[in-house]
């Protein structure tokens, strides 16, 4: 079994264009199947307006530390993000700053992880 949100990540659709179009909140494997392979028009339209090179409706996130991973909505505020922890690793166990570089946190991209980019300092 499917849950609606897998259902949308493996669509590339977001979870309100999901409901709005009654994608069950669980459905099978055969039953996804049958709608990836025979899109009704709606989702035809949504991946014939896909722009080549625009944000993503999800990114897969995979702590650097531990490896656990979750897929999110990017945000427009989201830098291009050096790598990604779990909220509970402390900084020591993230990979070491390279010198002349400042390291930035983004708290809370998603439920449990952190963002992290690594900038030129100045």
């Amino acid at each position: 079994m499917m849950t609606r949100r897998d259902a949308a990540i493996a669509l590339d659709i977001p979870m309100e264009m999901a409901k709005r179009h009654g994608i069950a909140p669980r459905m099978s494997e055969k039953e996804f199947a049958e709608l990836n392979a025979n899109p009704p028009a709606w989702l035809v339209q949504s991946r014939a307006n896909r722009k080549a090179g625009a944000r993503p409706v999800w990114v897969h996130l995979t702590c650097i530390v531990c490896g656990q991973d979750e897929y999110e909505r990017p945000k427009k505020w989201w830098p291009n993000f050096d790598f990604v922890h779990c909220a509970i690793h402390s900084p020591a166990q993230l990979p070491a700053l390279d010198s002349g570089k400042t390291r930035v946190e983004y708290q809370d991209i998603s439920a449990r992880m952190f963002g992290i980019v690594d900038e030129d300092g100045n």
